[in-house]
């Protein structure tokens, strides 16, 4: 049985209930499992997206869940398709914002959710779910859990520093969702997030777990549609092998194919495209890992100063030189973002969002240093472009028509507590909740 330990080595290993349950280790350190399994090679002949994510699950979970049960969460989950969209040669985006909030925190978040509540109902335990969020992590989360038995939701986000759509997602809801506006930045809603997990005093009054991707539960999804993109292109070209450029943030959804290249996928490379808050391309070129404030960018999911998975990143390389022989990275301004999304628009009518724009650049950067013609390269296009609607306006003069799911968010009434940036504030919210 796979087994979980810290990423700070100081607790003692936990089942895959306990460890998605708890979210993060007493130690502050995150879940990583003992042992990753290999692929059967069968699985790379497999062009269904819901099939791929069953299978991948099986080996990532094992026994913890009975095969059926797992089988039913996998086809609930998963009822959106993730296309796979042609730009240039051997240039491909996979569209993953087809879900109900229109972005890849979706899958993630309807993963753990379903996960979450058939073992909660298991226990008949109740649980607080207490995530931060620097954009689409707390949509999906409120959209992922809204109404979910036993699970209360607890999301922080830092005050004008996302985008309005988003906001209006993670704040309408109500019901079991509330949404706590934080004078300061995500740094802190998640540096207020650890300690509020390692607080004896509070963990004694509730059951506390995260639905970030510090949650091994929110990570392994985000394997899922790295081998669907490799399947599909295999397929349609014949490769033999793939290179993904993965928008970075917090590094979860890098992570999660970082697992699927330890399972057996034939990947390349991976390009880890980062906004101005570079730390780990800056720790690929300097083997020093220096974290620092983040700055506010218009790719805003990504501005992240101190990524928690990087922790799961050295559990599975170890330093510097072992990831740079999978992982080159690249840093994106915010002028390069734009003048990306203008030219790719111009030159192919396909619009990008700002962190697509991102992997863009980061792919173009990429050939042209390491003179890749041959291999495809898919970039992750991680949010719908009508979600950053204003940046793209402001910028390009481009109006963009918002999908329905969307607008109805728009119409919704904004329900938020505004707390200060202390973890004292989140607590005693938390104490008076309770």
């Amino acid at each position: 049985m796979i087994k979980y330990f810290s990423t700070e080595g100081k607790s003692d290993k936990v089942s895959f209930k306990e460890a998605i349950i708890s979210g993060l280790a007493p130690d502050r350190g995150l879940y990583f499992p003992d042992k990753i399994n290999r692929f059967n090679e069968n699985i790379f002949k497999i062009t269904d997206f819901t099939e791929i994510a069953f299978q991948t699950s099986r080996l990532l979970v094992e026994d913890a869940i009975p095969e059926a049960k797992l089988k039913e969460i996998i086809y609930d989950a998963f009822n959106f398709p993730a296309p796979i969209v042609n730009l240039k040669e051997n240039v491909y985006t996979m569209e993953l914002f087809h879900g109900p909030t229109a972005a890849f925190k979706d899958f993630g978040a309807r993963f753990m959710a379903r996960v979450l509540s058939y073992f909660l109902a298991e226990s008949d335990k109740k649980i607080t779910i207490l995530v931060a969020t620097s954009g689409d992590t707390g949509s999906a989360v409120a959209r992922g859990f809204y109404k979910a038995p036993n699970i209360e939701v607890v999301i922080l986000y830092p005050k004008d520093k996302v985008s309005l759509l988003q906001e209006k997602q993670l704040t309408s809801l109500g019901e079991n969702v509330t949404a706590l506006e934080v004078e300061g930045t995500f740094d802190d809603c998640q540096y207020m997030v650890k300690e509020a997990f390692i607080d004896r005093e509070l963990n004694d009054k509730t059951n506390l777990s995260s639905a970030n991707s510090i949650n091994i539960g929110r990570l392994y999804p985000q394997s899922f549609y790295y081998v669907w993109a490799f399947n599909y292109l295999k397929l349609k070209t014949g490769c033999k092998d793939i290179i993904f450029c993965t928008p970075s943030g917090n590094f979860g959804n890098l992570t999660g194919g970082l697992l699927a290249k330890r399972m057996g996928l034939p990947v390349k490379k991976f390009i880890a495209a980062t906004n101005i808050n570079d730390v780990v391309p800056e720790y690929l070129d300097t083997g020093i890992y220096k974290p620092r404030p983040s700055v506010k960018t218009h790719s805003n999911a990504m501005d992240v100063g101190n990524p928690s998975n990087f922790a799961r990143m050295l559990a599975l390389y170890g330093d510097k030189e072992s990831m740079l022989k999978d992982i080159v990275g690249y840093k994106v301004t915010d002028d390069e973002t734009i003048d990306t999304i203008k030219k790719v628009y111009n030159e192919t009518g396909y619009l990008l969002d700002p962190h697509g724009a991102v992997g863009y650049k980061a792919v173009e950067s990429y050939k042209k240093d390491y003179n890749e013609n041959t291999t495809p390269i898919v970039f992750l296009e991680t949010a719908h472009p009508a979600k950053f609607g204003e940046v793209i306006k402001t910028n390009l003069g481009i109006e963009i028509e918002t999908p329905q799911v969307l607008k109805e968010a728009l119409t919704k009434e904004k329900k938020t507590v505004l707390i200060g940036n202390k973890y004292s504030d989140l607590k005693n919210f938390l104490l008076k909740k309770i």
